[in-house]
């Protein structure tokens, strides 16, 4: 389906203008009618055919109104006529169509998590001109299509990453519609069908990648182990889930501008083990650190020693020394000393 934009259909102050023009003589048509009977009740034959006139003009004189429309900016409106598409509104302004036109909208009704949904309003606008198109248009403004940019927040999915580990994520896709037509009638609702490629996407993109950097994991496809994981390269999966509900919704006529991941965690059943894993991964790279900066330290008091020829010791006492020293700087707790105030011996 490809998209028709109208525009030359912005003469809705004229035509309402007209519309009324045309009903106050039609009343004044009536009321010529109508003080032409005598007392007997008779009327002339022109008189007669003004106040019949004048009853069926007041009557079907507002139908022209109903083909009013107001569009505010990044609005559209898609018009069908007796079931065939005619076109889109999509300029701000004040339109006139045919009052058969109606528009049609299969999302207006659904409510997702995203910007934008908010219940219809009665609230009339402080316009006169507004106030006569709201009243008495067929087509209410929820059938209207926001090309705003929208902002869906999606629920929280638990998925199983590379190594099978079940993580909780969410995303923001920030998206618009750009082709009213292929919006409307390619799908059958383009809001929950947004919703559902976003879900299937990050369930594609997510599988690819280990929550945190894991040895031998190729997350590019290129058949080399790399340091890709869902915690260190947002970015990176971030831009893939976009590209890849970009490619499922492309051909219902939506943009999608940018995606971010909003939440990212361990499922709960496993957070507690994952939390205790990485606690001890910490306190080993804590160790680490540690005994080499002992060993160091040790290192360069031997050597001071020797260079200065404080003290002379054998390999025994070297020994000691060393196991005295890394006694001391390993320990989780301040050294107790014990002062020997004889000999080494």
């Amino acid at each position: 389906m490809k998209e028709i934009i109208l525009t030359k259909k912005k003469n809705g102050m004229a035509m309402l203008l007209l519309t009324i023009l045309l009903y106050l003589i039609g009343i004044a048509v009536f009321v010529f009618g109508v003080t032409g009977f005598d007392s007997e009740g008779h009327i002339p034959a022109l008189r007669l055919t003004a106040f019949i006139a004048g009853i069926i003009w007041m009557c079907i004189g507002w139908f022209p109104l109903l083909g009013l429309r107001i569009l505010k900016p990044q609005e559209a409106l898609v018009l069908t006529l007796f079931g065939k598409y005619i076109g889109t509104l999509k300029d701000d302004g004040f339109y006139w169509v045919n009052p058969f036109c109606m528009g049609f909208n299969p999302a207006a009704s659904t409510k997702l998590r995203q910007s934008g949904d908010v219940s219809p309003t009665s609230v009339l606008s402080a316009s006169t001109a507004e106030s006569v198109v709201t009243n008495l248009s067929v087509n209410i403004p929820d059938k209207k299509i926001s090309l705003k940019m929208m902002t869906l927040n999606n629920n929280r999915q638990k998925i199983n990453d590379c190594l099978g580990n079940p993580v909780e994520i969410g995303i923001a896709v920030i998206w618009r519609v750009v082709d009213t037509a292929q919006a409307v009638f390619n799908v059958d609702n383009y809001k929950e069908y947004l919703s559902l490629q976003c879900d299937t996407a990050l369930r594609n993109i997510v599988r690819l990648y280990p929550y945190d950097v894991a040895p031998n994991v190729d997350t590019t496809g290129d058949g080399i182990a790399d340091e890709g994981s869902l915690r260190g390269s947002s970015e990176v999966v971030a831009a893939r889930i976009r590209d890849e509900i970009q490619a499922k919704v492309e051909n219902a006529g939506i943009e999608i501008i940018e995606a971010r991941i909003t939440y990212l965690a361990y499922a709960p059943e496993i957070a507690a083990v994952m939390l205790q894993r990485q606690q001890a991964s910490a306190i080993i790279d804590a160790r680490k650190m540690i005994v080499d900066g002992a060993v160091g330290m040790v290192e360069m008091a031997l050597d001071r020693l020797s260079e200065n020829n404080t003290v002379e010791l054998d390999e025994e006492r070297k020994a000691a020394m060393v196991s005295n020293l890394l006694v001391v700087l390993c320990g989780n707790h301040d050294a107790q000393p014990v002062v020997n105030s004889g000999s080494l011996y």
